[in-house]
């Protein structure tokens, strides 16, 4: 199966494939596997971040699929401690030998650093300059709520192209998007059918075996996974779905052969629970989510 994937465009004219392969969590020891059997299916976009410990295997995964460089969409993200100007560069520098790459396309902030904020500013200025140079071709933020949203903005020249955050049929997180969306930036959902939903305490339920999905599944003939994914595609998002299991990820990738109907996209919209799987972005910190990043 090779399917053509519908792309993106970011507010700097860049192109970005719609639906890309996720790699939070996976080993690295997997990660090759997996990245190698979403290019086999058609997949042209992997997103890692130095925090993931596996960049080094997406790009030898990239290497060995006989792509040109340019035929796949690599997306990474810089860890808070890594922020600061001059550590942010080092960073870009880190991940551009793990990736085995000169450009990287999509690099962001993971997460902003409300405690010491200039110093995430200090970081973004940083990818500014990447911008500049030509080492990255578009840069962006991730987990930015308004508020930090609205605070980065006010200090710098670039708006991101992207703001990648939880979004599920369960926390759709609208204040967040309509945001975005008057800037100009697209949003990109992480944990896109739910999978936080599985496994994290405190969760309503799992999407996937919500009544409302799983109605519209049958419909379609479709997996409540695929609906999911057709939701914000069909919304005009972008989604990083993640599976290690080839049948998962093909299954994700068969996602642009079918529609929603307007009255089927409001009952997903309307499922939203408002509980967030991942940690508060106010919550974190240097000393409790701060780790090194390995140079090699």
């Amino acid at each position: 199966m090779t399917t053509a994937i519908p792309a993106l465009t970011l507010n700097n004219g860049v192109e970005m494939p719609a639906v890309g392969l996720g790699v939070f969590q996976t080993p690295p020891d997997e990660t090759i596997g997996a990245v190698e059997a979403a290019l086999s299916v058609g997949y042209r976009h992997i997103d890692t971040a130095a925090a993931y410990g596996n960049e080094r295997e997406v790009g030898e995964a990239i290497r060995r699929s006989g792509l040109d460089r340019s035929d796949v969409f690599i997306e990474t993200k810089v860890w808070i401690s890594d922020y600061g100007y001059d550590e942010t560069l080092h960073s870009f520098e880190k991940s551009a030998a793990k990736l085995d790459v000169e450009q990287i396309d999509l690099l962001i902030l993971h997460q902003p650093l409300p405690s010491e904020f200039a110093r995430t500013v200090a970081a973004y200025r940083a990818l500014e300059a990447l911008l500049s140079d030509g080492k990255v071709r578009a840069i962006g933020v991730s987990n930015f709520l308004p508020v930090y949203l609205e605070s980065l903005l006010a200090q710098v020249d670039v708006v991101p192209a992207v703001n990648q955050i939880e979004l599920h049929p369960y926390f759709t997180q609208v204040e967040t998007r309509e945001l975005d969306a008057r800037h100009g930036i697209l949003t990109q959902a992480w944990s896109p059918i739910g999978g936080i939903t599985s496994y994290r305490d405190g969760m309503p339920k799992r999407t996937f075996d919500d009544p409302t999905i799983l109605a519209i599944a049958d419909a379609h003939g479709k997996t409540a996974a695929q609906v999911m994914l057709r939701w914000h595609v069909q919304q005009g998002r972008s989604a990083i779905p993640k599976s290690v299991r080839p049948e998962r990820i093909a299954e994700n990738f068969d996602v642009f052969d079918f529609e929603l109907s307007d009255a089927e996209l409001a009952a997903i919209d309307g499922l939203d629970a408002g509980v967030r799987g991942g940690p508060e972005p106010a919550d974190v910190n240097l000393e409790n989510f701060g780790r090194p990043i390995p140079e090699a």
